[in-house]
Formats: C-alpha cells, structure tokens, sequence
C-alpha cells in the first residue's frame, strides 16, 4: 500500500494550486493527486456547453502565483483550462497526478495518524495511505446534473440535454432551441447558440440580476504593457478583490439603491419598449443570489437582434412539438437545454470514518470555511459565493501548509478542530435562496455564529485569519506525538 505525506483529491483549478503551493511551502513532503477522470482541469474539461466561460475575471480566478497574460479577462473555457494545464505543466505537477482514481471513503486512524484511503480504478479497489488529506474535488457531483422532472418529458420528439453532459454531434443549426434556466449556465448558452440557431428561447420560472462588464479589462492591458507581468498581476488583481468586496458590501446595505442602478443599467441596453420589469427584475435584492454576469453585453445584444427572447413562465408540461406553459402559451422546439443546475455533494461525496465512527458532514461544524469540527488532518478547497473560487483556495492552500509546517515544529501527528464553545450557534453552511444550493444544504456541514467556525465571505478578513494569524488558536488541537524510534 502506497503511502504519502498528502493525498490532494481533483486535479481540476483548486487541487492543482494546492500542489503548487505544498511543493513551494513544504518541499519535503511526498504528495499524489487522486483524479477521478482522464484529465486534467475539473470543471473546465467537464463543462463542454457553447460559449463556455468564467463569470468572475481571470486576474482574481487565476492563480496568486501565475499571472494571467492573456487580453480578455472573462475567459473562454477552453483558455482557462490552457492555463491549469500549463500550471500543472510548469510546475512539475502532472507527474504527480493518478489518473482514474475515484476516491470513494476514507477512514482515519488515531493509532496510525493516517487516513485510508479507498480509491476505485478501471472497476478495481485501490487502497492509500497518507497523513493528511486535501479535498480539492468542487462542490458538486460530475456524474451529472439536476434536472426535474417535467411531466411529458418523454413524449418530446426533439433532444432534451443537460449542459453539464453536453453531446459532441448535438448540431442546433438553424434549428429552434429553449433554454430552461436564469442562472449562469443559461445566459451564457443563450447568445452563444444564438448565433446559428433559429431561434433561442431563455424560459425562467423568475428573473435573476445580470450585470454586463467589458471581456477585456482596457487598465490592466494597459498595466501590463508597462509593467513586469508579477507586478502588474498583482495590482490589477488587488484593485479587483477590493471593488469586489465594496460592491458586495454596499449592495447588502443599499438593496434596494444597487437593485434600482442594476435593472437601470439593463433598460439602457434593452431600451424603453423592453418589459424589463417581467423579465430582469427580480423579487429577491442583490447577492441573495449569485449575480450573472454577461461580458460585452452579448445577451442583450442577441435580444435586442431578435435572434434570442426571454418568456418568464412556468412550465405546464413537454409535448412532442415542445413546452406548453401555465400560462397557455406553447413554445415549440427542436432541442430543450435543461440549464436547471447541479447536485452539490459535501466533502467530495466521500465516505469519512474517524476512528471507525462515520462522519455526518450535517453534523459537523466548520472551521474556518475548510476544515470539520472533530476530523483530524483534513481541509476542503472551497471558494466563495460572492467573489472568486481561486481567491479563498489560494488562502485555504497557505495555511494547511502552515498547519503541515507547524505539525513538524512542534512533533505533533494530528491537528483536530474542537468546537468546545458552548455559545456558538448554527447557521447554513450557505445563505444562498438559489435551488439548487437550498436542495442540498441539509446534508453540509453547518457554520458557527463567530470566528472561527463562521464564513465570513471576505477576503480581506480571510487573509488575515489564514495568513497571518497563528494557528495555535485554542480551537485547533494539536495532539498525537511521533513516537520516538527505541534505541538498536
């Protein structure tokens, strides 16, 4: 049975950075990535849906460590996956990678200081050890995504496709498409198929606040043609993490001012004959949910063309020639995209034993938004809702390298959290109304009511809990010396 220091589960966006920043900040320890498909980049080589892209820009999604070279900050997926690929490539990492691994449980052992890990491969059981494991997988399962179930669905004579399992010969040339969905996946599909499409059709149960931004950031291009590639980098990713976070705060103050210059900023592209109160206002204020964001305007853009419209309804049922909704109306189509969102899964789906007691994710608090109340040696990579997943991975990867570090200082085998303060209460591991997050938050873990079991979902206190404050915190119980080897 192979042993390593580190078991780093995913080789998509997080578990790569994770590796980056354990070969620089603990050159010593011995690690293997545990992927479960064939390749490298996670989201970004699963998703393969037309205009497939990131909703958050490129200098705060890329990595702290390797600046972002290319002109559009909203990046294609294909682009963004060139980029974690060249990480991993760069860095050595990909050697370090076991492809076709799913990992399935693992159970820790106080006696050992080690987790067991068990991984499925090619339909075989494969089994690891390590002392520490991090879960870099995501937040959702890749073995497909949510969809209802729409009475009729079976009598629809078209396609009905899911964008997380997108088909290579699916050809919607001039052929009439309706996207069922509001949230990222959808405004992004739209404009896209657009293009050669009859005709597209984005049908919502309720509107969602979409914000349009510039693809290419003119500063930072700007930046970058007079400064070294690292500085820049850093200052533009700066001026972004703290317009994000001014953005963020102001419009949970000011709801009703941020969802007022929203919805202004839409009927100046749409134009006055718009019904933007139907179809872009919502009944929820700003960052209740994810904001959508559409680079250079393309969806307002296919709207305004004719070739793309919004119908805010709710579905009765499919029929052969499409969608009949309550309202009456029927919508026909050649091929229906269920945009209707993911299943989210805790702790990487994983079975966790500790010390042969099963670990109930619900019931676990969370420290520090990655790791578990009374589970030893293990963090998640998990980034936040209102600003970019790389932004809290890159803080989450510093400090289980200083947790590692000081383990070995300090010759302790194991650093457990403890919730030991009565007055800390429970809330949701997240506050999002969103469907999709609402059907799964009862099987997370939860999070406290102060620091450090609360989610702050700011970076700037997160750098300073993660980076720089000390780990020694009388919440982290450090305990289980190495035992010292007897004497020949």
């Amino acid at each position: 049975m192979e042993h390593f220091d580190v078991v780093i589960v995913g080789a998509g966006l997080s578990g790569i950075g994770a590796a980056v920043h354990l070969q620089t900040d603990c050159p010593t320890k011995t690690y293997a990535i545990l992927e479960g498909r064939e390749a490298i980049g996670g989201t970004w080589d699963l998703f393969r849906y037309p205009g497939i892209r990131s909703d958050s820009d490129m200098y705060t999604l890329g990595y702290v460590f390797k600046p972002w070279t290319e002109a559009k900050a909203i990046a294609d997926g294909p682009s963004i996956l060139r980029y974690v690929r060249d990480t991993a490539r760069d860095h050595g990492v990909d050697s370090h990678i076991r492809f076709g691994h799913k990992v399935v449980s693992a159970a820790w052992s106080s006696e050992d200081a080690a987790w067991t890990i068990t991984a499925v491969e090619g339909g075989e059981t494969r089994a690891f050890t390590c002392n520490f494991i991090f879960l870099c997988g995501g937040y959702y399962s890749y073995d497909g995504g949510y969809t209802p179930d729409f009475p009729g669905a079976d009598s629809f004579q078209g396609r009905i496709v899911h964008p997380q399992q997108w088909p290579e010969d699916l050809d919607y040339t001039g052929k009439k498409v309706v996207v069922i969905g509001s949230g990222a996946t959808a405004v992004t599909l739209v404009p896209e198929m657009a293009k050669t499409a009859a005709h597209v059709t984005m049908l919502q149960r309720s509107p969602t606040y979409v914000v349009s931004r510039p693809a290419e950031d003119a500063f930072a291009n700007w930046l970058r043609s007079k400064l070294p590639a690292k500085l820049a980098y850093a200052i533009i990713r700066w001026r972004n993490v703290l317009f994000g976070m001014y953005f963020y705060n102001f419009a949970r103050k000011n709801p009703e001012q941020v969802k007022k210059s929203i919805i202004g900023m839409v009927r100046e592209q749409l134009g006055p004959d718009y019904d933007v109160d139907t179809h872009f206002t919502p009944t929820y204020n700003p960052w209740d949910q994810r904001l959508c964001l559409v680079p250079d305007a393309d969806l307002f853009a296919a709207l305004k063309a004719g070739s793309a419209s919004v119908v805010t309804d709710h579905i009765a049922a499919f029929t052969p020639t499409g969608i009949k909704l309550k309202s009456g109306q029927d919508l026909d189509a050649d091929i229906i995209v269920t945009a209707t969102g993911l299943v989210l899964k805790a702790l990487n789906g994983l079975e966790l034993t500790v010390d042969g007691r099963r670990v109930e994710a619900a019931k676990t608090l969370s420290y520090k938004g990655m790791m578990y109340s009374d589970v030893p040696n293990l963090a998640s990579s998990f980034g936040y809702t209102n600003a970019s997943w790389t932004l809290k991975c890159d803080l989450t990867c510093g400090y289980v390298c200083r947790l590692l570090n000081h383990m070995d200082r300090t010759g302790q085998r194991q650093a457990t959290p403890r919730r030991t303060d009565p007055s800390i209460g429970e809330q949701p591991w997240l506050d999002f109304s969103s469907g999709y997050v609402q059907r799964a938050m009862e099987s997370f873990p939860k999070q406290g009511t102060k620091a450090p079991w609360k989610l702050d979902q700011n970076y700037a206190v997160d750098l300073m809990n993660l980076k720089f404050a000390g780990v020694e915190d009388g919440v982290m119980e450090f305990s289980n010396p190495a035992r010292r080897k007897q004497a020949a």
